[in-house]
């Protein structure tokens, strides 16, 4: 997994673990905007919670899609690679020979 994905990842699990510690905090706290910012604060982290377990879950189907489709069809696969390859090196070699002259 990509260096910035997992900083992303422990910034947002940390994130998450301070709200809680500041819902437990201020359990004892009574007011009116403290309360409303409490549920507020754990109606968003249940969102949060839901929205993180979907895109895991998609993330997931989606490499388990792609691994089967490596599988079932791996020189398709190849020659897809090689063409994007031959594609991109075209582009960048068309683009760097304006500036070899």
């Amino acid at each position: 997994m990509p260096k910035h994905t997992l900083a992303i990842r422990n910034d947002l699990s940390t994130l998450a673990e301070d709200a809680r510690a500041l819902l437990a905090a201020t359990a004892d706290l009574t007011g009116g905007k403290v309360s409303e910012a409490r549920q507020r604060l754990a109606a968003t982290l249940d969102r949060g919670s839901s929205v993180f377990g979907r895109l895991k879950g998609k993330a997931a189907a989606g490499v388990k899609g792609t691994d089967r489709a490596l599988h079932l069809h791996p020189y398709h696969a190849l020659a897809l690679a090689f063409g994007v390859g031959a594609l991109f090196e075209y582009l960048v070699g068309r683009g760097w020979s304006r500036y070899r002259d």
